[in-house]
Order: structure tokens, then sequence, then C-alpha cells
């Protein structure tokens, strides 16, 4: 406990999945917690659950895949708490958005230009977005902090179909490598988290693959999807000091999926 203790988190994609997994620990861990979320309804389900634990929770529904949701989603996060200290890029959009706007998660020669730039926009130039306005910021409170982003397996393997998903989390990735070189010097880390198959309705479809003992050996050695807890876990690490020699790291959570692949 106390892993955290008086620092200020903005934890975007809040609303649900690994987000509010995060939100959760990094409270429970002592950390001051403003959450953004396309969503107001969603945010508010996150603050009920860590109300009936005892923690407040901040909260803005914006779309930071936008310059003016991203700004505001920075300037709710001072309002509240006057700083901020780690920077959680959980937002995004995966397989399931497909039902939402179909076409988005298909291979290249079946996705509209339209689509693609809709997911990098959601996935990628959010977190070039909040990146930027953290930094900025953290640097007016005389350096230091850490920036986390969500990535996944995919943007260092291939996918048959998801292109412009696995396009904008490789973009994510070495996005994280190349701030690590620009600002550890000044004491802001940047590093990145990716997942395999977690139970989230972002994977939804996918993970009936898992009912299948044939298939599950296939999918992860450890025949089951991971818990947006595991996740969290990992963000909690690399946002903490006890991550003080980690900048430019991928940590890799997936059940020991591409150990297996290859």
């Amino acid at each position: 406990m106390g892993r955290l203790d008086g620092k200020v988190a903005l934890i975007t994609g809040a609303g649900s999945g690994v987000g509010r997994a995060a939100a959760a620990i990094f409270a429970r861990e002592g950390a001051r917690v403003t959450g953004v979320s396309r969503t107001a309804a969603a945010l508010e389900e996150t603050g009920a659950l860590l109300r009936q634990n005892g923690h407040d929770f901040g909260h803005s529904a914006q779309d930071i895949s936008l310059a003016p949701g991203a700004e505001a989603a920075m300037a709710a996060v001072l309002a509240q708490h006057g700083r901020i200290d780690i920077l959680l890029n959980a937002a995004g959009v995966g397989y399931s958005w497909q039902r939402q706007s179909p076409g988005s998660m298909e291979d290249v020669a079946a996705t509209d230009p339209a689509k693609w730039d809709e997911v990098m926009r959601i996935n990628l130039t959010s977190c070039y977005l909040m990146s930027r306005l953290a930094v900025q910021q953290m640097r007016r409170q005389g350096g230091g902090g850490a920036l986390v982003h969500v990535a996944s397996v995919s943007g260092f393997r291939g996918l048959p179909r998801a292109h412009a998903y696995c396009a904008a989390k490789a973009g994510m990735i070495n996005l994280s490598n190349a701030m690590s070189c620009a600002y550890v010097a000044e004491g802001i880390r940047s590093n990145v988290v990716a997942p395999g198959y977690i139970a989230t309705g972002m994977v939804e479809s996918l993970l009936e693959g898992f009912d299948d003992p044939a298939q599950a050996r296939q999918m992860s050695p450890m025949q089951r999807p991971g818990r947006p807890e595991e996740i969290a876990a990992g963000c909690l690490f690399l946002a903490s000091d006890e991550a003080s020699y980690c900048s430019g790291s991928v940590l890799v959570i997936d059940g020991g999926m591409t150990a297996m692949q290859g």
C-alpha cells in the first residue's frame, strides 16, 4: 500500500476495462486520480466503484482524440489537483469497435481511408496529444513524472486483420521509445505495457476461442485470457518509483503467448 502516495494520476480510458482497473489500483496505492473517457456514464460507474472503497475520483468526459478534448482533460486534472505526476494512456478501441464502426478492423485493402484515420486518431493521436500536454506541465512543475501507455502485443506482431489497430499500437510503442530518449534526462520516464488477450469488451468476440481447449492452447500457454487487474498491476509498477530505472521499456503481459509463437 502507498506505492503512489502523494502522486496525481490522469488516466485516459478510465470508464472501462484496463483504465477502470488502473483507476482503482492507483487510488488504492495512494494516488489522487482523475479519469477521462468519452462517456460520462461510464466514468460515473468508475467513480462509484472507487468511492465505495473510500477513494475520491475526479473525472472529465472528453474526446481526447481531438486537441480541444485533450486540453480540457488536462485542464480538469489541474483544476482538481493542481499538478500531474503520472499519465496513463489507456484509451483506445479494439475489435469490438467493428460493431460501432463497420470496416474499422479490416486489412489494409478493405480499410477505407476515413476508417484508418479514425482508428489512428483514437488509438495513437490521443496518446500524442495527452503526452504532449503532460510533458509540458511536468516541465512547468520542475521536471519528473511517468508516462505509461497501454499498447498491445499486436504492436510488434502481424495480424491478418485490424491493420490500423496494429499500426497504431506499433506507433505507440515507438513513440514511447522516442519520448524516453528525449525526456529521461528531465526525470520524465516513458514506458509501455503490451497486453495479450484480456477479458474486456474490446476483444469480446475473440475471447470465445478460449472455450475450445485446443484453440485455447494456441492462444496462450496459460489457456485463459488475462484480467484487466493484471494489466493494471503492470501499469502500477511502471508508474511507481519502483520502476525508476525503466524508461523505453515494453512490459509484455500476455500469458506467454508471444513466447510460444516467437
